[in-house]
């Protein structure tokens, strides 16, 4: 269920002989499999851990759709659950709603579905939006936060009808919200933001040592520690840095520019662009992440900039 109590506002050919083909070819192809096998095991790896990251709060979380608790005793609804498992494990979902979760990722057939994908349920008879997500942990299982009775459970999706008669879709998320192997610049600048989430404040004064930024400071200091001095002044100068990219070729570590009042020129808030559609956001609540999709930012969205290579 949808956690209701958030403000939207608040606020990833060359040409050989026959003879040089049987030397070449195994090489390429061995390096080919090798990588893919490397990534393959990298995403079950971290499926496993969000699976044990969620079986270890069956127990210990009650359901609630009016008020989100990340410390024990834990209260979740469905999406916030799978919100805070996914941090936990180091992927950001960077939403409460099912609705935006629907749409991060990639499709996957039912009969396709791996660890770690997002299933998502409609019972509303109303609306195009899924009203219910789990987390599937493989032979045809899902853990989630079903309800106030049950609470975090593991159900096998041929159990009860209401699996097979409201089952909607699934998203594969990984390793889409995961960084790049190798890490490019960009994962690298995400990472750094990440890291600072909880331990950043974020007000009206610099002080490295003590992690106190000015929402510009913030900028500066994470892409700097990343090789890219930008030694902005305010957010209309870091606004004149680097090259403007459209919204449809975001790509992660570039910087996005939000205005306060529709319509104006003046940047008020800037983000990092974390790929996926979800930002970084250094603001007076800290640093936080949303995903783009929401409508304050579609409306207020003044442009983006690519600043390094």
């Amino acid at each position: 269920m949808k956690r209701k109590f958030l403000s939207a506002a608040l606020i990833t050919c060359v040409s050989l002989s026959s003879i040089a083909i049987p030397a070449i070819g195994p090489v390429h192809s061995v390096s080919a499999a090798t990588a893919t096998q490397s990534n393959s095991q990298t995403v079950n790896a971290k499926a496993d851990e969000l699976i044990r990251i969620a079986k270890s709060l069956i127990g210990k979380s009650t359901y609630s759709t009016a008020e989100y608790k990340p410390t024990y005793p834990y209260k979740f609804s469905c999406a916030t659950f799978l919100m805070y498992v996914f941090e936990k494990g180091g992927v950001d979902l960077a939403t409460y709603n099912e609705d935006y979760m629907l749409k991060q990722g990639k499709y996957v057939a039912k009969s396709q579905l791996q660890k770690g994908d997002l299933v998502f349920f409609k019972s509303k008879k109303t609306g195009t939006d899924p009203d219910h997500v789990a987390m599937y942990i493989g032979n045809n299982k899902v853990i989630h936060m079903a309800d106030s009775k049950q609470n975090i459970v593991i159900s096998d999706m041929n159990s009860k009808p209401y699996y097979k008669e409201n089952y909607m879709t699934a998203r594969r998320v990984l390793p889409s919200l995961m960084s790049s192997t190798p890490a490019t610049k960009g994962d690298k600048i995400v990472e750094s933001s990440y890291k600072l989430k909880d331990s950043a404040i974020i007000g009206k004064t610099n002080n490295v040592s003590a992690k106190r930024f000015t929402s510009i400071g913030f900028v500066n200091y994470v892409y700097k520690n990343n090789g890219v001095n930008l030694n902005a002044t305010s957010l209309k100068d870091l606004q004149s840095k680097g090259t403007t990219v459209s919204r449809s070729n975001l790509k992660k570590g570039d910087l996005i520019f939000f205005n306060s009042v529709k319509g104006s020129k003046n940047p008020s808030m800037v983000g990092i662009y974390a790929g996926e559609q979800r930002i970084i956001l250094p603001n007076s609540g800290g640093v936080i992440t949303r995903v783009m999709l929401v409508d304050y930012y579609k409306e207020h969205f003044i442009t983006a900039k690519r600043v390094f290579n």
